[in-house]
């Protein structure tokens, strides 16, 4: 049962060694707009995806153009005899969740006061390779 579940690990360490992700926590920019940009480079191939977000005027764009270029530096370095334009690297998996919310209050009229919610968002970006055989 031990040898089993080696090779099992071995194939799976294999298998993972084709994709890279990065995470970036606690970014204070609301979802919605940080998916806005998140629509726009899922399923594309790297170089394009950082055209886009380069040339982008939206302030998340310059958070996931550094998200994408660490992402990339963490498949290189799993991959240190591979070469980034011969693999075909692509944006496979894109994915932003809630993060913690800052609750603040802002002056009404009539003594009242109103709920501030200052949304911060949570990005999974997972690259994939289209030429594995080479890698």
């Amino acid at each position: 049962m031990g040898v089993r579940k080696r090779e099992t690990a071995a194939q799976l360490k294999e298998s993972r060694k084709h994709i890279a992700f990065a995470k970036l926590n606690d970014c204070p920019t609301s979802p919605r707009k940080m998916r806005l940009m998140a629509d726009l480079i899922r399923g594309e191939g790297v170089e394009k995806a950082l055209s886009i977000l380069r040339f982008s005027a939206k302030e998340s764009s310059r958070r996931l153009e550094k998200l994408l270029l660490s992402a990339i530096a963490n498949w290189q370095a799993k991959n240190e005899d591979a070469d980034v334009e011969k693999a075909g690297l692509y944006v496979k998996e894109i994915r932003v969740d809630g993060g913690t919310m800052l609750k603040r209050l802002r002056p009404a009229p009539q003594g009242r006061g109103h709920r501030i919610r200052k949304r911060s968002n949570h990005v999974t970006l997972v690259l994939g390779a289209k030429d594995n055989a080479q890698s």
